[in-house]
């Protein structure tokens, strides 16, 4: 990665420009293109990296381009720079939600690109990606990839596209499942006679904790069952969990997260966007 350019300079750019700077990547090597001048100065100023409004300056040069606008304009974003991109080929490395490798590929015929799914502890160097990129990828070009995430934390490979619809809903939304419990065991503290800062405060910290235990060999199933005394207080609460059956629930809104990351790639794909060479028209 000689020269690496952000298209938008979002919360998750910014995750994954921490990310290559942990790395030991120089901060002249890294460009990022971004619209708002707030935000180019933000950039600047935490992290020393050039930053322009403009996407064409942005990407010349790079030899990996990072596409992180949002998907509703991502067909505005890579219109005017489909040229370029076709004579440089970059690795172009959509974290644009919902938006198919078949429609990147429209914008940008025959440039190599591959597909990430994030999550927001990226923004802590604790995230999870999950990448999907078609089969005649070269190896090369998957490395690149993950190199590129890596900063941001664990960084893996699906096998199918579809997969990533699936990782939205686990990792993707999962830390929002975690915090709505810690939400739940607070407000249940404070219910039973806690000081609203006490239980909140144990809420918290019991979720960092029960994380920080995950980085030991043990499964998760074999994490629970570690911290569950027969007959104990734990088992008790686990009880009414089974009571009402939790496990079902979870999945239930899961494929619904699923469901509707599908949905919304589906809705993103048959818009009437503009072929290739035709122009871009605004985003809707």
């Amino acid at each position: 990665m000689q020269q690496v350019a952000f298209l938008g300079g979002g919360n998750m750019a910014r995750a994954l420009i921490q990310g290559l700077l942990r790395q030991g990547m120089n901060p002249a090597q890294i460009r990022v293109g971004e619209p708002a001048a707030d935000q180019r100065d933000a950039l600047q100023r935490a992290f020393g990296v050039q930053v322009t409004a403009s996407n064409e300056q942005a990407l010349a040069g790079a030899s990996l381009v990072l596409l992180a606008v949002k998907p509703q304009m991502l067909h505005a974003a890579l219109e005017p720079l489909r040229g370029a991109l076709q004579n440089t080929q970059p690795l172009l490395l959509s974290i644009a939600a919902g938006v198919r490798l078949a429609d990147l590929a429209r914008v940008c015929p025959g440039v190599p690109l591959v597909r990430a799914m994030p999550n927001r502890a990226a923004l802590v160097g604790a995230g999870v990606t999950a990448l999907y990129a078609p089969p005649e990828l070269p190896p090369g070009v998957r490395d690149l990839a993950v190199s590129a995430m890596a900063g941001a934390g664990r960084a893996l490979w699906v096998e199918r596209e579809s997969d990533l619809d699936i990782v939205t809903a686990v990792s993707g939304s999962g830390p929002a499942y975690f915090f709505l419990l810690a939400e739940h065991l607070a407000r249940a503290g404070r219910e039973l006679g806690l000081h609203a800062e006490t239980a909140e405060l144990l809420a918290r910290e019991t979720l960092r904790g029960a994380g920080a235990l995950l980085a030991g060999p043990e499964t998760l199933a074999e994490q629970r069952v570690a911290v569950t005394s027969k007959g104990g207080t734990t088992a008790a609460a686990l009880s009414v969990f089974n009571a009402q059956d939790f496990g079902a629930l979870v999945a239930a809104a899961v494929l619904a997260a699923a469901r509707r990351s599908e949905q919304l790639a589906a809705q993103f794909s048959s818009q009437d966007h503009p072929q290739p060479g035709a122009g871009a028209s605004p985003a809707r």
